[in-house]
């Protein structure tokens, strides 16, 4: 099962999706099954925010399909400084082209992302 935390971001969207079919007040089991709908389809793209031209910009460096994102999920702060160290990190989950939500992340350590390859988005 997904992490409790990305279900509380999830969860708003799958009642709009269902509310937008004309289904004003689902059931549990009807959110379960949108949810089992748009998983395949989700991504979660990671950025870490880094300075840039006297402000800050995002330097994207991975996305993930459904299907490779459970072990992010599951303790998002330690896959992160595992993979790229600290710093200032935000994650944006899609269902296709549609963005859904967002979320920050600040794992502690020293910054290892600096020479990581820059994802194109």
């Amino acid at each position: 099962m997904i992490a409790g935390w990305c279900w509380e971001l999830l969860e708003p969207y799958l009642r709009r999706n269902l509310l937008n079919r004309g289904i004003d007040h689902p059931t549990r089991k009807q959110i379960l099954e949108e949810f089992g709908r748009v998983w395949p389809d989700m991504t979660a793209t990671i950025g870490v925010q880094e300075p840039f031209q006297g402000t800050i910009r995002f330097k994207w460096l991975v996305r993930l399909p459904a299907s490779e994102m459970m072990p992010f999920l599951d303790d998002p702060l330690p896959w992160i400084a595992a993979r790229y160290g600290g710093g200032k990190f935000k994650m944006n989950l899609h269902h296709g082209l549609h963005f859904v939500t967002t979320r920050n992340f600040k794992p502690d350590g020293s910054p290892r992302w600096t020479d990581a390859p820059e994802l194109a988005v």
